[in-house]
């Protein structure tokens, strides 16, 4: 669940509900709309479920533990609770299954070409339980009209052996004062700085 907090008074309440893991959040330029990436469940194959990108509205469930993207149920839940399943939203983007999206910025500010001027950066730390991997990169997901529009670019890559091993995994990702897009990976221990060629 993702909550609000009223700092004035202390008093919170649920904003939106059913989201399994969500990680970063950032805030759509125009819009002013809030969006995250979520990691889906595991244990449904190498295929199922995707990670996505979603914007995050008030009162809205997104199926956690009882369906997956919108009203696919798990049925390893039980009881099940079709009343809720009923009314699962449909997440705005996959990213693909297993991914392991943990970051998330808006280019807003962002001194990269053109091309990466509307949109987000997603940190994707890469599988750990599916073959082929996937994952183990940065995509930018390019938006227009506030909402996520064509396939992802991918940003930094590398990461990830021809044997599958991790030479790094991005986590964090945030633009720096300077417009830079700043990358934490925490198998090689490094930030790393992407900016646009000279």
């Amino acid at each position: 669940a993702i909550w609000e907090v009223d700092l004035a008074t202390g008093r919170h309440r649920v904003f939106a509900s059913g989201l399994r893991n969500p990680n970063g959040m950032a805030w759509a330029p125009g819009s002013g709309a809030l969006w995250t990436v979520v990691n889906e469940r595991d244990e449904l194959g190498s295929d199922l479920v995707p990670d996505y990108l979603t914007s995050v509205r008030d009162g809205d469930f997104y199926g956690w533990p009882y369906s997956y993207y919108g009203t696919h149920v798990d049925q390893r839940v039980t009881p099940p609770r079709p009343d809720l399943v009923a009314t699962a939203t449909v997440p705005d983007y996959a990213l693909g299954p297993h991914t392991a999206s943990l970051g998330l910025a808006s280019s807003a500010g962002s001194r990269l070409p053109a091309a990466y001027a509307e949109g987000m950066f997603v940190g994707q730390h890469g599988s750990w339980n599916r073959r082929p991997h996937s994952g183990y990169k940065v995509i930018f997901v390019p938006f227009a009209g506030g909402q996520p529009s064509g396939a992802p670019v991918e940003v930094l890559t590398g990461f990830l052996s021809e044997r599958g091993t991790a030479f790094g995994r991005p986590v964090g990702v945030a633009l720096a004062a300077d417009g830079a897009l700043l990358v934490a990976d925490d198998v090689g221990d490094v930030v790393w700085r992407v900016t646009a060629a000279r």
